[in-house]
């Protein structure tokens, strides 16, 4: 069930529109949910949260004193997505790139606004990949994504508290913050990343399975995963802060530096581990040899005790008529003797020699 689950998520990420259509055609992915658009205003009047509101309505919210953000999740409505590109004089062609979730991240602008591309993740057993679409406007700031993604939410609760440093900007220290709150949150997910790679690699290493394979090669399609949403963004970050236009304030350069800082950082970290998994095949494969080894020391050392005891029995098995063996009273017994003899003989030799030690004895 989890293998045809993340092969489902992997085809609709991958999801195209039909060849032939005109540029700027929006098309609902089937299984996205219906939106939900939430909506906070702040300024020098305060701070309002307006919860569920509706397309058309967002008109009248908007204010050039005020910054105004719109949080859409759910992009199954086209209609109502098209409502929202008319209030704010979205380009259809970013619009287009909002409901076909398969986008690098990527920083454009266009006239009045920039559209930006990321990619906020998530792992829970496996990885989970939700694009997230950010507008910046000169008063307004709009992302939009097929769920609720859950470092967003916790974005959400800080505005909530109504005491955040955010209020003292502009929308464009906003936008950072969407972007820094995405970032930050690549952390604790390599985090889980690399423990279970450790995971992994201590089971190959004690009990190195078949199955150990599918999961080896599952942790180094997410970190390819993960490498395709986050170095384009290193890109994306430096073009925004090194971009001069007036939407982007001298306040939030700096802020905006740091953030690129951050995404390299997760870039460095992340080849860590990108190295890490492809070592875990080879790890698995040296497991499995060691064990084979073992396995042949063992029935090599069986066969060589045996050899000597085979001949003798096989000599005094030809039951020849003038064996003057066979007729002696304790034969039988001093066989079994002498046979005994050789084999602890051989065994002494062995260990004498080192043979009959395991690879957890030496690394003790």
């Amino acid at each position: 069930m989890g293998k045809s689950k993340r092969r489902s998520r992997s085809l609709r990420a991958r999801r195209e529109l039909t060849p032939g259509l005109p540029p700027g055609t929006l098309v609902a992915d089937p299984v996205a949910s219906p939106p939900v658009i939430e909506a906070i205003r702040y300024g020098s009047e305060g701070v309002e949260e307006f919860g569920s509101v509706e397309p058309m309505s967002l008109s009248r919210l908007r204010d050039e004193r005020s910054v105004l953000w719109v949080d859409v999740r759910g992009l199954g409505d086209i209609g109502m997505i098209h409502q929202i590109g008319e209030v704010f004089s979205l380009h259809p062609l970013a619009l287009e790139d909002i409901v076909n979730a398969h986008q690098r991240p990527k920083i454009e602008l266009y006239e009045g606004h920039y559209f930006i591309v990321v990619h906020a993740v998530e792992f829970n057993q496996h990885l989970e990949v939700h694009q997230l679409s950010i507008f910046l406007g000169k008063d307004f700031v709009l992302t939009f994504s097929d769920s609720n993604i859950p470092c967003m939410a916790l974005l959400r609760e800080r505005l909530a508290k109504k005491q955040d440093r955010i209020f003292q900007f502009g929308s464009d220290f906003l936008a950072y913050s969407v972007l820094d709150t995405v970032i930050d949150n690549y952390f604790p997910v390599l985090e889980k990343l690399g423990d279970h790679i450790s995971d992994i690699e201590d089971m190959v290493v004690s009990n190195p399975k078949p199955a150990a394979i599918e999961t080896i090669h599952g942790i180094r399609h997410e970190l390819l995963d993960l490498r395709r949403v986050i170095y384009p963004l290193r890109d994306a970050l430096y073009a925004l802060y090194r971009d001069e236009n007036n939407l982007i304030t001298s306040e939030t350069l700096p802020y905006l530096r740091d953030c690129h800082d951050h995404a390299v950082r997760v870039i460095d970290l992340l080849e860590t581990y990108r190295e890490l998994g492809s070592d875990l095949q080879d790890v698995y494969l040296s497991s499995v040899s060691n064990r084979i080894n073992e396995v042949m020391k063992v029935l090599t050392i069986i066969t060589t005790i045996f050899i000597p005891l085979t001949f003798i029995v096989g000599v005094y098995g030809m039951n020849f008529e003038n064996m003057p063996e066979l007729h002696a009273k304790n034969g039988y017994f001093v066989t079994l003797g002498v046979m005994a003899v050789i084999a602890i003989a051989l065994i002494i030799y062995f260990r004498r020699r080192g043979w009959l030690e395991t690879n957890d004895d030496k690394s003790q």
